[in-house]
């Protein structure tokens, strides 16, 4: 079962030891706010996923891919791990990195098709560009 990107955002602030009120405060928005984002009650848009990302200090990319049963097992079977608490990912599995880009292709048609939407708003309201 594939889990979704609240979820995925959820795991790895917890996983960084991020509290959503430092969360919040970094996007600029209320507790509640952010709250909302990692339980799906408010549309992530692509410059706010990639804003969490930075906070996070992970790409998006990463995000998008996060397995939390993958990373660690990754993590108990390095020995010497000298990762730093980054994310890893293995690029072996070719599954996973076919999934990796089917969840980007999703978001994509996701970002495009709001992105049309608000375009035809505009026009609407404003008349050709």
């Amino acid at each position: 079962m594939a889990t979704s990107i609240k979820n995925k955002i959820k795991s790895i602030r917890e996983l960084k030891n991020y509290t959503q009120e430092y969360m919040a405060d970094q996007l600029g928005v209320t507790q509640a706010g952010y709250s909302k984002i990692e339980k799906g009650k408010t549309i992530l848009t692509y410059v706010k996923l990639v804003e969490i990302a930075r906070i996070l200090e992970v790409s998006v990319e990463d995000i998008i891919s996060f397995d939390s049963e993958r990373y660690f097992n990754s993590i108990n079977t390095v020995k010497g791990n000298s990762n730093n608490g980054n994310i890893l990912i293995n690029s072996d599995n070719s599954a996973a990195l076919k999934e990796l880009y089917e969840d980007k292709i999703r978001l994509l048609e996701k970002l495009l098709s709001k992105t049309e939407e608000e375009l035809n708003r505009y026009k609407r309201k404003f008349g050709q560009i």
